[in-house]
């Protein structure tokens, strides 16, 4: 597995800055202008915008300083739009990183702009997996970063507690594309956790299982995301604990937060020993895992990898039956190569893990 270079590794972190601070700096779309509007004699800033139909709002008189700053400041973050976009071009096309396609990141960027990620939100899956080779530094195979979905996970207390919330979620989904339907949850007709368009491309939100497993089958109300509930998981906790700000490769940058890669890594291990007849699904989730493995080995960031698998085995035997069976289902190259990683980063950090069934090297 390759690095990439080192100009390239600072382009990124720029840009993931760069994405961020836009994103807090303005109230108005980028996708408008900011105009001056003559009315009886005196000027008055409107804000404009054309799509989806011809829009004014009102900003305020022209001669107020602070308006005048805020014009100034939304001026200087559409130019910066024009450099960003250079900067993704320039990632993808000779750094050799990985773009979403344009649905998907039409996707991701309106539910950015409708204030997802600020509700603490979590991009996961494939979509989030394309956000690591940037944020690692590495070239990651493409065959692997390939869906037909985006998933978005919460924890239900950040929901409750936030006291905000998104526009309604189909509004934001349909002005992306008239075809999108909320799809009712399979046992709680009245609740939506899962949109789909005519395409069968589907959008879903998610939540860790706070309780027995008799609960996995309620769709969880989430009172910050739009009237939207969302589907328990469990050991989905473990995945969205402290995630990593980066950004995906669409337009100008998509500021998103997505798990750490080690905790990817250890979590697509454990779901793939619950695939019980999705092979394929259990294949890609291995071969993410192991490159993600690779990955965190060749940018010396075994330590990270060791402290939340063993934070996963040490959580009980459910936990460590998952992991036996995730690494028992690993191909014999990868089962070795994991191994001696996973191996080799314990003994580093000093964990002692009482039944771990790999060789240590």
């Amino acid at each position: 597995m390759k690095t990439i270079d080192l100009a390239y590794r600072t382009m990124y972190a720029e840009l993931v800055q760069r994405s961020l601070d836009a994103s807090f700096e303005t109230d108005f779309s980028t996708a408008g202008n900011f105009v001056r509007v003559p009315v009886k004699g005196r000027d008055y800033w409107y804000f404009e915008e054309t799509r989806p139909t011809k829009t004014r709002r009102y900003v305020g008189p022209a001669e107020d300083p602070e308006i005048a700053k805020r014009v100034a400041a939304f001026k200087e973050i559409k130019s910066d739009l024009k450099s960003r976009r250079k900067l993704v071009a320039t990632l993808v096309r000779d750094a050799g990183l990985t773009a979403p396609d344009t649905f998907t990141g039409a996707v991701v960027e309106a539910l950015e702009k409708a204030g997802l990620f600020r509700l603490r939100a979590v991009l996961v899956g494939t979509v989030a997996f394309q956000t690591y080779a940037g944020h690692l530094g590495v070239r990651l195979p493409g065959a692997s970063l390939q869906t037909g979905d985006v998933d978005f996970a919460q924890f239900h207390s950040v929901s409750a507690e936030v006291d905000d919330s998104l526009p309604p979620v189909i509004e934001v989904l349909k002005a992306i594309d008239p075809t999108f339907r909320e799809v009712p949850h399979r046992t709680d007709a009245g609740r939506t956790t899962q949109f789909e368009n005519a395409s069968r491309y589907k959008v879903e939100f998610l939540t860790p299982n706070r309780g027995s497993d008799d609960h996995a089958d309620h769709a969880s109300p989430m009172p910050s995301l739009g009237g939207v509930s969302a589907q328990p998981l469990r050991f989905l906790d473990f995945l969205i604990r402290d995630p990593v700000r980066t950004v995906l490769l669409h337009r100008s940058g998509v500021p998103v937060l997505v798990p750490s890669p080690e905790r990817y890594a250890v979590h697509k291990l454990i779901v793939a020993s619950r695939r019980q007849s999705a092979a394929a699904k259990r294949e890609k989730d291995l071969h993410q895992a192991s490159l993600l493995v690779k990955a965190l080995d060749t940018t010396r960031r075994q330590d990270d990898l060791a402290f939340v698998f063993a934070e996963a085995w040490n959580r009980g035997d459910s936990w460590r039956d998952a992991l036996r069976k995730g690494l028992h289902v690993l191909d014999p190259d990868r089962h070795d190569m994991v191994g001696l990683i996973l191996g080799r980063a314990l003994a580093d950090i000093g964990a002692q893990l009482e039944g771990f069934p790999m060789r240590l090297a």
